[in-house]
Parts: structure tokens; C-alpha cells; sequence
């Protein structure tokens, strides 16, 4: 059924189409979520392993957040946190936003959800919506677990930072608050860069280690030091400006760039998909 004629058939309403409880479910059962989700939720228990087991590791030369993961809950979760940017919670993001139109194709279901039918542009804006909820709910999780695991193993206090002063714990958990939310905001290019190979590309792999990849490049990019001012323009330079939100004077600055910056790559890879895949033939 074509969607012109669908537009006429009695009862249709375009509104009505995949709705948004359903994509939801469809995603909590599948494999892929399950293990991701029990990886994550791992890690703060690997982490403390490797720290009872082996101690907590020392530099004279300067001290960072992992230096100081034993000193409480909140330092533990900071560490998490730490740990997850860059790489550990890039993966996720990349795999929920990369694997959505991409696993239709490859399940050759994705044209008859446009004969159903589902407007293309509903069914990308339903795509992406549910791809960010679990990448949103990954990135709460990580800092959120360490947090508990933490505060179990080393009880509630202050949040020590590297600069050698400390975050009284009542206003440590706000600043981790705001530091999360940086990360989640900052991760919204990888997912718009991941969504948009989903939609050119029939292959779910390839749509999320490109994502992958490209990120990556970024970072190795970011440190090349000769690129001088040109590296304000790659995402990976702002990703650790959430600790400006740690200090005893909170700092805005980089964190509003940061943000900028991945909210207007974001915009220009969204229009790319929804431009391509309107035009595209859908034969899968």
C-alpha cells in the first residue's frame, strides 16, 4: 500500500503509526540492550576489583580522579565518570543510535514499516527518540552505579579533587548532576553521526564502528598539538570540560562550547538523514 493511498484509507492516521511505547519494548528485549546494559552495570565492580586487588594507583608527578576513587562515593562515581568519557560510554551511544534503521534493513523490515505505513520522517524521529532514551539512560547508569558501589565500599563523604581541595558531598552530587548532563549532551553528535550512517548504509556494524571510528580519529586528532586553535573544532577537545563542573568554582565556559559545538554537528548530521532517507529507495 502506498503511503498517497494510505492517506485516504479510512481510519489511517499518520500520528497513530509505530508508537513510541512500542519501539521502546521492542528495544529492551533485544540481545543486544541486555548485554550492553549488563556490561555497564559491571563495570564499577570490575573497577573496585582491580582497585582491592592491586590498590589505587599513584603518580607523584600529578594527581587525577582515578588517584583519588578510593577517597569516597562521590569520588568513586567522578572516577566512573572519567573512565566512561572518551571511549567506554561512546560505544553504547554509537551501538543504540547506529543500530536502528540500519538492523530494519538488515532484517529486510524496513520497507514493509513504510507499507504499513509509516511516514519516513515518523519513523526516523521514532528511531532516533528511543536510540537517545537508552543512550541517556546508559550514560545515568555508569556514574549512578558507581555512586552506589562506591558509597557501599568506602562509605559517603566529601569529593576530593585533584587540585587538593574538596566539594562538601551535599553540593557534589548537583555538580555531578551537571556533569552528566554535559556528557549526555556532548555524546548527541556521536548519536546524529552514528544515526546518519544508519540510514545510508544497510549494514548495523558499519554504521556503529564507524561511528566508532570516527570518534576515535577525533581524539587521536585532538592530541596532535600542531593543529593549535583548529582542534576547538573537534569534539573530542571539549569531552572533559564536565569537570569544570567539579571545581570549587563552577566553570562554564568550556562546557557551553563543548555543547555548541555538539549540538551543531548534531543539527547538520539530523538534517543529512532525514534528507537522505526521504529521498532514498528502500528496497530492504
Amino acid at each position: 500500500m502506498s503511503t498517497l493511498a494510505a492517506d485516504h484509507a479510512a481510519g489511517y492516521r499518520a500520528g497513530r503509526t509505530l508508537p513510541l511505547r512500542v519501539e521502546i519494548v521492542r528495544q529492551l528485549r533485544r540481545r543486544r540492550t541486555l548485554v550492553m546494559t549488563g556490561v555497564l552495570a559491571a563495570m564499577p565492580l570490575v573497577i573496585l576489583a582491580a582497585f582491592q586487588i592491586g590498590g589505587t594507583p599513584s603518580r607523584p608527578d600529578r594527581t587525577t580522579f582515578i588517584e583519588l576513587a578510593t577517597a569516597s562515593g562521590p569520588n568513586f562515581a567522578a572516577t566512573m565518570l572519567f573512565m566512561g568519557t572518551g571511549f567506554m560510554l561512546v560505544i553504547p551511544v554509537a551501538l543504540y543510535c547506529g543500530d536502528t534503521v540500519a538492523s530494519e534493513a538488515g532484517w529486510s523490515s524496513l520497507r514493509y514499516l513504510l507499507a504499513a505505513p509509516v511516514p519516513r520522517a515518523r519513523l526516523l524521529l521514532r528511531k532516533f527518540t528511543v536510540g537517545l532514551l537508552f543512550s541517556a539512560a546508559t550514560i545515568v547508569l555508569l556514574p549512578l552505579l558507581g555512586l552506589a558501589v562506591g558509597t557501599a565500599a568506602y562509605g559517603w563523604g566529601d569529593l576530593k579533587l585533584p587540585t587538593g581541595v574538596s566539594l562538601p558531598a551535599s553540593a557534589a552530587l548537583p555538580r555531578l548532576a551537571i556533569a552528566v548532563l554535559f556528557v549526555l549532551l556532548s555524546e548527541l553528535g556521536v548519536a546524529a553521526l552514528a544515526f546518519w550512517l544508519s540510514t545510508v548504509t544497510d549494514a548495523p556494524l558499519g554504521a556503529v564502528g564507524g561511528a566508532v571510528f570516527i570518534t576515535i580519529v577525533t581524539g587521536v586528532l585532538d592530541a596532535v598539538t600542531a593543529l593549535g586553535s583548529l582542534r576547538e573544532w573537534l569534539p573530542a577537545h571539549w569531552q572533559y570540560s564536565w569537570a569544570d563542573a567539579l571545581q570549587p568554582q563552577l566553570e562554564w565556559g568550556g562546557m557551553v562550547q563543548g555543547v555548541s559545538l555538539s549540538v551543531s554537528y548534531a543539527i547538520v548530521l539530523l538534517a543529512l538523514a532525514f534528507r537522505g532517507f526521504a529521498r532514498k529507495d528502500v528496497v530492504s
